[in-house]
């Protein structure tokens, strides 16, 4: 449907978008219609969507198998309230998340949103400890650079000094922070890379309720990859140390980094998991967050027993058969190939950016990449010049990065690559 130059003053003046100022609005361009990994605009320009729309599109838009499976669930039934209700699409999809996450990880809450998942895990972990009589454990440990939602208990782990939430650290339960890891390798791994964790366990395990972290690459909060091996010595200290493990896929789930989940890496279960993102295939806000039998029976044994969420559109049928079709096509494709090739395409074409001197990083993981500037980013000025170069990417920061489609062909990544090195040149 076209947007009318009206519409879109209707937009600047009255709405906002994530993380904007009404009074001095970012760019803002209508979309008429998608098609694979483009969007059509308003304006008559067609864009590589080098974001796949905050990295959950990974099939691509408008993919006929997903819009049918969509279209079928309407004419039977398009919600209904799990409260007391169930479906089969709730199953079916409980059931995928069952068998595709590690063999401990067995009872599933679905919940609307990336966000809510975390509040829901960050809620299931007090909650255990609170049952268990430790009602002192009660604080979360996680490393700074972090990001996990935008509600409140989830911005009370992000990090709060360079995060989206400084604004309300006065207002914000506290937690414990440490410095985000800065090993990159397992090959060049270090024991001072893990010392300020393990002394921050050490010191605080019986006020611990959980570490909470994002496995292998943080997201919003600074585009950061770090080691496997980090990710063994926080499990191992969480064992020692009595405390659970809840890891943030959000982001990386659903073959992002290079395995179907990014902990698959370290070869370690959580107590906790949060999914996300590309579970629908971008087509309706869906998440779960999936948990072990034991912490289940734990909570299950209070005096009430009961795990008090529960959001209005949880196991939303329409949102869970988008999911099973969206997982049914990832792993009826050759998803793992596809995340390779695109991994080694923007290895060969990013990394050379190290040389520009406004660059400070280079940053590839799966399908990731990023280019760190040293300064950061007009968003007034660099929104509009993306779009001229024929692309949607969203930087934030002094990042720029993108987490295209599965589907993109090697062409059409060129053309974000070679964007991403034309703004890095403009901004010497």
């Amino acid at each position: 449907m076209p947007v009318s130059e009206n519409s879109l003053k209707f937009d600047r003046d009255h709405i906002w978008h994530p993380y904007t100022n009404l009074n001095r609005p970012t760019p803002t361009f209508g979309v008429e219609s998608a098609e694979g990994v483009y969007l059509n605009l308003s304006n008559g320009q067609r864009v590589i969507d080098g974001m796949s729309s905050w990295w959950s599109m990974i099939h691509g838009y408008n993919h006929p198998e997903l819009n049918q499976a969509i279209k079928d669930q309407v004419d039977v039934m398009s919600h209904v309230m799990f409260g007391g209700l169930t479906h089969q699409p709730a199953i079916d999809l409980s059931k995928k998340l069952v068998d595709l996450t590690a063999p401990d990880l067995e009872c599933v809450f679905l919940a609307d949103s990336g966000s809510v998942s975390v509040e829901v895990a960050l809620k299931m972990a007090l909650q255990y400890w609170y049952v268990k009589g430790l009602q002192k454990k009660s604080k979360f440990l996680t490393i700074r650079n972090g990001y996990h939602g935008d509600t409140f208990g989830a911005m009370s782990v992000c990090d709060p000094e360079n995060g989206m939430h400084a604004m309300f650290s006065g207002v914000l339960p506290e937690h414990f922070f440490v410095s985000a890891p800065d090993c990159k390798s397992d090959d060049d791994w270090k024991p001072e890379f893990i010392a300020e964790f393990k002394s921050a366990i050490e010191k605080n395990n019986e006020k611990i309720a959980a570490v909470i972290l994002e496995p292998i690459v943080q997201g919003a909060g600074g585009m950061r990859v770090y080691c496997a091996e980090y990710l063994r010595q926080v499990a191992r200290l969480c064992r020692e140390h009595n405390v659970l493990l809840i890891l943030d896929e959000i982001a990386t789930g659903f073959g992002r980094t290079g395995t179907f989940f990014a902990y698959e890496q370290a070869d370690i279960c959580p107590d906790i998991l949060c999914v996300g993102k590309a579970i629908t295939g971008g087509y309706l806000s869906l998440a779960a967050t999936i948990t072990t039998r034991k912490v289940a029976d734990v909570i299950g044994g209070g005096q009430d027993g009961n795990l008090m969420h529960g959001p209005t559109f949880m196991g939303n049928p329409l949102a869970c058969a988008a999911a099973n079709k969206s997982i049914e096509l990832l792993l009826s494709s050759d998803w793992l190939s596809n995340v390779r090739r695109i991994e080694r395409q923007l290895l060969d074409e990013l990394m050379p950016c190290l040389k520009i001197s406004s660059v400070a990083d280079v940053r590839v993981k799966g399908a990731i990449g990023v280019i760190e500037l040293k300064n950061s980013l007009d968003m007034h000025k660099i929104q509009p010049r993306l779009v001229e170069l024929g692309v949607w990417i969203r930087p934030f920061g002094k990042l720029l990065y993108i987490m295209p489609p599965y589907v993109i062909n090697s062409d059409q990544l060129s053309v974000l690559t070679m964007a991403m090195q034309t703004v890095a040149l403009e901004s010497l």
